[in-house]
C-alpha cells in the first residue's frame, strides 16, 4: 500500500528565473480570471466530489485500486453500483451493463444533487479504470466559476453540434451544470434516449445550455486522454487516425507534445498501471529536480492567443 506523499501538502516552490512557459501560463491564469471575474476559487479551496462509475464485479478487480490511489485526493468520492455493499458502494436502482451506463450516470447525478450538492463545487464522473491527477484538476477548474453553466473534459465532436465529452477521460459538471442536468430530467427536457453514456449527456448538457469549458493548457496541450498514455506519446508513422483522433474537436498532435504537464486523467489504467502512476506522479524525481515554472506567476505575460 502506497503512503500520502507530503508532496501533496506543499505548494510549488517559486523560480528565481521566469522561463516562456512561466509567461505563458501566467496568460492563462489572467485570461481565465478576466473570463470568469466572479469566481474566488484556488486550487487549494475547490470542492470536488468525484463518483466511480462501478459495479460489484469490478470492486476487487479494479475499484479497491482506485480507493487506495487517487481517490484519497477527492474531496468527496461516492462508488456507484447496482447493490449496497460496505465498501461502501451506492444502491442504483438500475441493472449493470454497457447498455444501462446512461440510466446509471442520470441516477448517479440524481442522488449527488439530492444529497450531496452543497458538498462540492464541480462533480467529477470517472470510470473504475480511470486514473486521475486531482491537484491538476483542482488547478484548471480554479479558473471557472461554478456557479456557472459550464463541463469539461477531453472535448468530442460528431454527433452533438457543441460537442461532448469523452466517458472514459472523465468529465466535471459545475454545481450549475449539474443543477441543469437534473432539472432537464424533471422537466422532460433531457430524455434517456441512447445507451451512448458520454454523447447523450452530452446532448442534455447542450440543450439545458451548459457549454464545455476548454481543459486545454495554454500551449493547447490536452490534459484529459480516453487512452492510456503510450496511445499519446509515441510518435506515429503516417496512418489513418485512430477514431479517438478523429473525434477530437481540437486538432490532435501525437507525441511528447501530444499531453499537458498538467495531465487530469488517462483511460484503460488497470491495477497495476495505477499505483505505477501513482508512483511516477508523486513520488519519482530526478536529483536536483525544481519545478518548471509557477503558473500562477504574476510576471510579465505573454499575449499569444491559443488556436480553437
Amino acid at each position: 500500500r502506497l503512503a500520502r506523499s507530503s508532496l501533496l501538502l506543499i505548494p510549488f516552490p517559486p523560480l528565481s528565473v521566469i522561463s516562456a512557459t512561466q509567461t505563458e501560463n501566467a496568460w492563462f491564469t489572467l485570461k481565465h480570471k478576466e473570463e470568469n471575474s466572479s469566481a474566488d476559487n484556488s486550487p487549494h479551496t475547490t470542492r470536488i466530489l468525484c463518483w466511480i462509475m462501478t459495479g460489484p464485479n469490478n470492486l476487487e478487480s479494479r475499484t479497491k485500486h482506485i480507493k487506495e490511489t487517487w481517490a484519497k485526493r477527492c474531496n468527496k468520492v461516492l462508488y456507484m453500483s447496482s447493490v449496497k455493499t460496505d465498501f461502501p458502494t451506492v444502491e442504483l436502482n438500475v441493472s449493470e451493463g454497457r447498455d444501462n451506463l446512461y440510466w446509471k450516470t442520470i441516477r448517479a447525478f440524481q442522488y449527488v444533487h439530492q444529497h450531496h450538492l452543497d458538498q462540492a463545487d464541480w462533480f467529477l464522473k470517472a470510470d473504475d479504470d480511470t486514473f486521475v491527477v486531482m491537484e491538476n484538476l483542482r488547478y484548471i477548474l480554479s479558473k471557472y466559476d461554478p456557479e456557472k453553466p459550464l463541463y469539461l473534459g477531453r472535448r468530442f465532436t460528431p454527433f452533438i453540434r457543441q460537442g461532448y465529452m469523452s466517458g472514459g477521460a472523465g468529465y466535471v459538471l459545475s454545481k450549475e451544470a449539474l443543477r441543469r442536468f437534473v432539472t432537464g430530467f424533471n422537466t422532460g427536457q433531457c430524455t434517456h434516449f441512447s445507451t451512448l453514456e458520454d454523447m447523450a449527456l452530452g446532448k442534455c448538457m447542450e440543450t439545458m445550455e451548459v457549454k464545455p469549458a476548454d481543459s486545454r493548457d495554454v500551449k493547447g496541450r490536452q490534459t484529459f486522454h480516453p487512452y492510456p498514455p503510450d496511445h499519446y506519446l509515441v510518435r506515429q508513422p503516417p496512418r489513418p487516425r485512430p477514431w479517438y483522433l478523429i473525434y477530437d474537436h481540437y486538432t490532435p498532435v501525437e507525441g511528447p507534445g501530444c499531453c499537458s504537464d498538467f495531465v487530469v486523467s488517462f483511460h484503460y489504467i488497470y491495477p497495476v498501471q495505477q499505483y505505477v502512476l501513482e508512483y511516477l506522479t508523486y513520488h519519482l524525481r530526478p536529483y536536483g529536480y525544481k519545478y518548471r515554472f509557477n503558473p500562477d506567476s504574476e510576471e510579465e505575460f505573454n499575449t499569444t492567443t491559443m488556436s480553437t
